[in-house]
């Protein structure tokens, strides 16, 4: 009875399946073979698999020979979503016909001597021509600037045909015809044409806003053509065409540099963010890269400023001495792996963090556009009565102010006092201009104060709609505020400066949790025990394999200890950092302001508002609440005179 119930047994006594049985049957009929090598066609189709996964992938490892060539224009003409055509043509430095002999053999390139620790170009002209040569039809044109003519080779399936002589412009043609029709089960694993000349697509993006000073067209009868024109050294006029001209308007530029390793770009601000990642690019040293450790210090950068399942607009350039970096720890070389990463991830978060707090608090004007969407009226549909019928208030869609319903948002107008928003007392002492001379009438004053105030970024409060939205007016325009979450921003800015100046308090557990972790992690954590002490988390070693946990922090109340210090050493497994108990807290600190601040439905005061309004100005972030919903929008008086049809 005891030896059916134990799990190992019951798995040994269970019926193999059939794709079980067929795998010992081949392994079994295999088992007498002697080792021998590979054919060459053989080797090249699983190089392959390892490089060529798709056709965008092939258009990656040919868009970058074109531009280690030294190209100015790159065209790239697809059929099929790449399955059927792939065409790439470069007005580069072209190959002699030797040259191109030995492009299409394996291990023969021009990017490397001796040493893989030192790339400098974005491939190794040649490592993709032949594995993509032994799954499909492949012809290349070149002719080098001094040649008479051009010359080409085929390779077809593997099959190598010689050099021949053709007529060529100066650069090279790569032509891939009937992608994987050597190999058709891979044919299998496809996506839609649609989907496969998206995945292109991306791909052009991407080296397009690394080499803004390349033109980029991409056509065929599969897309619509798109044409990027050069644009120099202007790398966000470049950004622009590829992302749309209101990431111009919403970008923050970085420029950081810390040990060597500097970081430029642009950001977006944080109301100006995307349902997906797609917007979100990351070079180094010109090499477009998809990396888990930039990624995540994209995240880290805005968190707190960004609602939960929403993404940061964002291209990065990473420049680092190429032997602190291995770009080949990945066949596509869409991963890289840093010598220091935490250096390189506290540079992207520190220098992002702090461009926002330097040019970040302002709303999107993507949120001005949707106001203006909003705000347009729709056509008048007088209520059904007869052509004779007489005009009548009830008819009309329009009421006069006094029999507005209360509530109705700029009735609220009429209340005392909202007229200029400023302090009582500041209008109750007349301004004396000289000696002499009689007092400036209390109107006057009122309106030299008004427009005073309206100076401020954020103007003077004029009213308060529904008891929830500030109007506020500015020099060129009006504001609209968010009461409730602009004063949960600046609630949890005042914890998080109190959180971040002084250790967090702690309380000392009575009997201290003793936790069970691999010696590596042990270590780790024993060596971030004075920051997590900061922190309101205190630990000492228990023996082998094991932690005691004496002092958790006094904010986070009763909680799973345990839980937490493995979450911690997975974390400083992964990126050697101890930012997840902190991130607790200040999550913390967040669910405390929320409760803490103005409620929505509160009315307030002219010198509340106003006050409010300065706090804004004041406080890095404001421009969004904890919960990385905008604060407030703002619309210029242009944008109003649009409204009206009056420019």
């Amino acid at each position: 009875m005891f030896a059916s119930s134990h799990p190992a047994k019951r798995w040994r006594s269970a019926p193999k399946s059939a794709a079980a049985l067929s795998l010992q049957r081949r392994i079994r009929e295999n088992a007498g073979m002697t080792i021998h090598q590979l054919s060459e066609t053989l080797i090249n189709q699983i190089a392959a698999g390892e490089v060529i996964e798709r056709p965008a992938s092939a258009a990656k490892e040919l868009i970058e020979n074109a531009i280690d060539a030294g190209a100015s224009r790159i065209e790239i003409a697809t059929a099929g979503g790449g399955k059927t055509l792939l065409r790439v043509t470069d007005n580069g430095i072209g190959m002699s016909p030797d040259d191109l002999a030995l492009a299409v053999k394996r291990h023969c390139t021009s990017k490397i001597s001796d040493s893989l620790d030192d790339v400098r170009t974005l491939g190794f002209r040649g490592e993709a021509l032949p594995s993509i040569g032994s799954v499909a039809r492949l012809t290349i044109q070149s002719r080098t600037n001094d040649a008479p003519e051009g010359s080409q080779i085929s390779v077809l399936g593997g099959r190598l045909e010689p050099v021949r002589p053709t007529p060529a412009n100066r650069g090279t043609v790569v032509e891939v015809r009937d992608l994987f029709f050597a190999t058709p089960a891979r044919l299998k694993f496809m996506k839609s044409e649609k989907a496969e000349a998206a995945a292109i697509t991306e791909v052009v993006r991407r080296m397009a806003i690394a080499f803004p000073a390349i033109r980029f067209v991409l056509s065929g009868p599969d897309r619509s053509t798109l044409e990027l024109a050069a644009t120099g050294d202007d790398r966000l006029a470049r950004i622009a065409q590829v992302l749309g001209k209101d990431f111009r308007d919403n970008a923050i530029e970085i420029d950081a540099e810390r040990e060597g390793v500097r970081l430029t770009g642009f950001a977006g601000v944080p109301t100006f963010n995307r349902g997906n990642s797609l917007q979100q690019f990351a070079f180094v040293n010109g090499r477009p890269v998809q990396d888990k450790l930039i990624w995540s210090a994209l995240r880290g950068a805005y968190a707190e400023t960004i609602p939960s399942g929403r993404y940061p607009v964002a291209v990065l350039e990473i420049a680092i001495d190429p032997e602190l970096v291995d770009v080949n720890v990945h066949p596509a070389k869409s991963d890289v792996r840093f010598r220091d990463p935490g250096l390189v991830r506290g540079l992207i978060v520190g220098a992002i963090r702090q461009a926002l707090a330097r040019d970040g608090d302002r709303a999107a004007t993507t949120g001005a556009a949707g106001l203006m969407r909003a705000f347009r009226p729709e056509p008048f549909r007088p209520a059904a009565a007869s052509a004779t019928a007489s005009w009548t208030a009830a008819a009309s869609p329009y009421r006069p102010l006094d029999t507005q319903p209360a509530g109705s948002g700029f009735a609220e107008m009429r209340q005392a006092g909202f007229d200029i928003g400023i302090e009582p007392s500041a209008r109750a002492e007349p301004i004396v201009t000289a000696v002499g001379t009689e007092p400036v009438p209390a109107q006057i004053q009122s309106q030299a104060l008004a427009q005073a105030v309206e100076r401020y970024p954020l103007g003077a409060a004029r009213a308060q709609l529904h008891a929830n939205y500030i109007v506020a007016q500015t020099e060129d325009g009006l504001v609209i505020v968010d009461q409730h979450a602009a004063h949960e921003r600046l609630v949890f800015e005042t914890m998080r400066n109190a959180l971040h100046s002084r250790p967090v308090a702690a309380q000392t557990l009575l009997i201290p949790e003793i936790v069970d972790l691999p010696e590596d992690d042990c270590d780790r954590l024993i060596a971030q025990a004075d920051n997590l002490a900061r922190l309101g988390l205190g630990i000492e070693r228990f023996g082998p394999g094991a932690i005691a946990v004496r002092e958790t922090p006094a904010m986070l109340g009763e909680m799973d200890a345990a839980g937490l210090v493995r979450q911690l050493a997975d974390e400083l497994a992964e990126w050697d950092t101890a930012s997840g108990l902190a991130n607790r807290l200040e999550y913390l600190a967040a669910t405390m302001a929320c409760h803490g601040s103005v409620r929505s439905g509160r009315r307030m005061r002219p010198e509340e508002m106003n006050a409010l309004l300065r706090q804004m100005e004041a406080t890095p972030g404001s421009g969004q609440c904890n919960h990385g919903r905008p604060t407030y929008i703002e619309l210029k008086l242009a944008d109003i005179e649009r409204l009206f049809g009056r420019s």
